[in-house]
C-alpha cells in the first residue's frame, strides 16, 4: 500500500478497464495553475496542478500535501498553509476546485463529513482567487480514473472487462458513488446518491442486523452500515445480537481488532462488512451496466486489502442471479492511489476554463 502523501504518476500502462482519456479538447499549450482539494471528514488532499499538452498523464501535480482535518481550525487554515509552506514560487494561483461530499446552498457549503463550516466567497476573497467551484468528491475520482497507471489499483475481481460505463464506490466517511460515461474522448461524470439506497441483507443474519437496525429509525440506508462510522454501527448490532458489550468505539479499532484476529466479533462484523459491500458494488455494476467495471474507493478499503481479498466480497458481488455470467466480465479494482479525487478536481476545474473560453 502505498504512503498517503504519494502522488506521482509512473509510465506503466493502464489497466484493462481504464481508458488513458486527454483532458476535454486536448489541451495545446500549458495552463494555469489550479489548486485542487480533496476534502473529507479526516483528511483534506491538497494540490497545485499544472496541464502538460500531449503527456500522459495530462496533469503535472506540482506540489502535494495530506492534512488531518482535526488538527486544523478550518479549510482557509489549510489552504493557506499549503500555499505559504508547499506552493510558494509557483506562480498566480487564481482558480481552486474543492472537491467534497456536499452541495452549496447559496454561499454555503453543506456537508455532514466537514468538521468546520465553509462560505465560498469568504474563502476566495481570502485566498484571492478569481474562481472558486465546488464539485463532488466522488465525481472527482470519476474523473481521475483516467488517469491511474497500472500500480495505482489492484484486482479484486479479475476479468477483462467490456465496453460501458464505470462506477466507483467507496466507503469513507459516507458512502460515495459516481458513474463514468463513455463518451469518446470526453467522457461523461453522472454523480450519484446510491449510499442513500435502503440497506439491502444477503443472508439470515443480515436480516436480523437489518431488524435491529430498524428499531429507532424508519430507513436504514446502505451508507449507515457501509461506511467508516457504519462499521461501528454494525459492530454494535452485531454485539447486541450476541448478547455481548461492544468495547470498540472508532472504525480503525474495530478494523484492528478483526485484522488481529483475536476477536472474535470484530472479525464477523467485517466479514459481514466486505461481503454486504459485495453485494452492494454487485448491485451497481447491474443497475449502471457497468462493463467497464468497478472501483473500490474511500478511506476504509486500503487498510484492510488482504481481508477483503480473502473475504466473501467476490461471491457475493457475483451472486446476482441470471446476471452472474455479465458480472463475470466486470473487473473489480481497489484504487490505491491516495490523491487520485484531487487530479479528477483539477481536471474538471481545467476542462471548465476551456470550456468558458471556448463555448
Amino acid at each position: 500500500m502505498k504512503h498517503e502523501n504519494e502522488i506521482a504518476f509512473r509510465g506503466e500502462e493502464s489497466p484493462a478497464m481504464t481508458q488513458p482519456y486527454p483532458l476535454h479538447g486536448d489541451l495545446v499549450e500549458a495552463g494555469p495553475l489550479v489548486l485542487a482539494a480533496d476534502v473529507g471528514g479526516t483528511h483534506a488532499r491538497i494540490g497545485l496542478l499544472r496541464a502538460r499538452p500531449g503527456a500522459r498523464p495530462p496533469l503535472e501535480m506540482l506540489a502535494g500535501h495530506v492534512y488531518e482535518c482535526a488538527k486544523w481550525p478550518g479549510l482557509g487554515e489549510i489552504l493557506e498553509d499549503f500555499l505559504a509552506h508547499h506552493a510558494g514560487g509557483r506562480g498566480v494561483i487564481a482558480r481552486c476546485a474543492l472537491a467534497v461530499a456536499g452541495y452549496l446552498r447559496d454561499d454555503e457549503l453543506v456537508s455532514e463529513n466537514l468538521r468546520w463550516p465553509v462560505r465560498i466567497s469568504e474563502l476566495r476573497e481570502r485566498l484571492s482567487l478569481d474562481h472558486l467551484d465546488i464539485v463532488n468528491d466522488f465525481e472527482a475520482l470519476a474523473r481521475g480514473t483516467r488517469f491511474l497507471s497500472a500500480n495505482d489499483s489492484i484486482a479484486v475481481v479479475e476479468a477483462k472487462g467490456t465496453s460501458g460505463p464505470t462506477v466507483v464506490v467507496g466507503p469513507g466517511t459516507g458512502l460515495g458513488c459516481a458513474v463514468l460515461l463513455p463518451n469518446g474522448s470526453a467522457p461523461l461524470v453522472m454523480p450519484s446518491e446510491a449510499g442513500h439506497v435502503a440497506l439491502a441483507p444477503g443472508n439470515e443474519r443480515e436480516i436480523e442486523v437489518l431488524r435491529r437496525l430498524g428499531r429507532d429509525r424508519t430507513y436504514v440506508h446502505t451508507g449507515y452500515v457501509l461506511s467508516g462510522p457504519g462499521l461501528v454501527n454494525l459492530y454494535r448490532v452485531m454485539a447486541d445480537i450476541e448478547g455481548t458489550s461492544a468495547i470498540h468505539a472508532e472504525p480503525a479499532a474495530v478494523s484492528a481488532a478483526a485484522l488481529s484476529g483475536d476477536d472474535a466479533l470484530a472479525r464477523e462484523t467485517l466479514s459481514t462488512f466486505c461481503a454486504m459491500l459485495g453485494s452492494f458494488a454487485g448491485d451497481l455494476a447491474v443497475m449502471f451496466k457497468a462493463g467497464g467495471g468497478v472501483y473500490l474507493a474511500g478511506g476504509i478499503l486500503p487498510f484492510i486489502q488482504d481481508f477483503l481479498l480473502a473475504s466473501e466480497f467476490r461471491a457475493r458481488f457475483l451472486n446476482k442471479g441470471v446476471m452472474r455470467d455479465f458480472l463475470t466480465a466486470v473487473p473489480v479494482r481497489l484504487i490505491e492511489h491516495g490523491q487520485l479525487g484531487v487530479f479528477g478536481a483539477a481536471a474538471m476545474e481545467i476542462e471548465a476554463t476551456r470550456t468558458q473560453r471556448n463555448p
